[in-house]
């Protein structure tokens, strides 16, 4: 199977080469237009000269099954775009797009095309946070905060605030009946945002807080009188009176630990299967986040 990987920058580089460079019966092929980065890494991963490439159409020639999209997302529209009308099966960063109308465009396109379109929210496979939907979920919060990175309302819930958004529509154990935004915004500065989602018997909270004095990502569950905390994506803390920890493996790979390995294998999986992944459900993230850059900007 020939897989393609555009864009080779730190995603990239730390979390999906070292998974699918050591795929059996794969090809990986990159593609990049910076002929420093292309030689550096395809030597470090070991990829031969004829499978490295420096355009989309050079890489496109190889008759590519599938392809890992982790260029910015500025030119995500004009590159997907390219390799669904290929017939490429395709997955790619969140998000799909900053503008709304482009991620709908790319969704009904892959549909009409019948090609696998998959966005990369890694939180529904790591580990951590995959086994929290066994656990009782009347409340859910979770918190994702940075140091001194305040930033444009738009860039920042499409880039990472998406996260949380993805990962409590993943989690919420009924339909959402109720969805309330709050925010501070100074000098067109987003600095905080808190999601409410609510339905029948259970609420959930997202908040990211971008001057926070911390870079961390806490996601608790609870429900009859239990509690599961997930740190950083490693530690598993289970509250019923007395609090049990379950640390991360000394040995355990941060693509794994972050669901990275897992949903690029399932992807890859269906591709040999040939069965075709829909973006229908990501898109409903990203007609979420688009109401809450509306919210936002109102509070503003």
């Amino acid at each position: 199977m020939k897989v393609g990987c555009i864009g080779l920058g730190d995603i990239a580089q730390k979390a999906y080469l070292p998974v699918l460079a050591t795929q059996a019966g794969t090809e990986l092929h990159l593609q990049t237009r910076s002929p420093a980065t292309l030689a550096r890494v395809g030597d470090q991963f070991h990829i031969p000269a004829a499978q490295r490439h420096g355009d989309l159409d050079a890489l496109l020639a190889q008759g590519l099954d599938a392809a890992f999209v982790h260029a910015p997302t500025t030119v995500h529209p004009e590159i997907v775009t390219r390799l669904l009308e290929a017939g490429v099966a395709t997955y790619v960063d969140k998000p799909l797009a900053y503008e709304l109308a482009d991620s709908a465009r790319l969704v009904e396109l892959a549909e009409e095309r019948g090609v696998s379109l998959a966005v990369g929210f890694n939180r529904r496979y790591a580990p951590g946070y995959a086994q929290c939907v066994e656990h009782p979920r009347e409340l859910i919060l979770m918190q994702k905060n940075r140091v001194g990175l305040p930033e444009e309302p738009r860039s920042m819930i499409l880039d990472d605030f998406i996260h949380v958004v993805d990962t409590l529509r993943f989690l919420v154990p009924g339909t959402v009946d109720d969805v309330s935004v709050r925010a501070r915004v100074e000098g067109g500065l987003l600095h905080h945002v808190v999601l409410q989602l609510a339905g029948d018997g259970f609420t959930a909270l997202g908040v990211m807080n971008r001057l926070s004095g911390s870079s961390e990502e806490i996601l608790e569950v609870s429900g009859q009188d239990t509690k599961r905390q997930v740190v950083n994506l490693a530690d598993v803390v289970d509250h019923k009176g007395q609090p049990t920890v379950r640390r991360r493996g000394d040995w355990v790979p941060v693509a794994r630990q972050r669901g990275i390995e897992q949903v690029s294998l399932a992807f890859l999986d269906a591709v040999r299967a040939g069965r075709v992944l829909s973006a229908r459900d990501a898109l409903a993230t990203h007609e979420l986040c688009e109401r809450i850059v509306r919210e936002v900007r109102r509070h503003a």
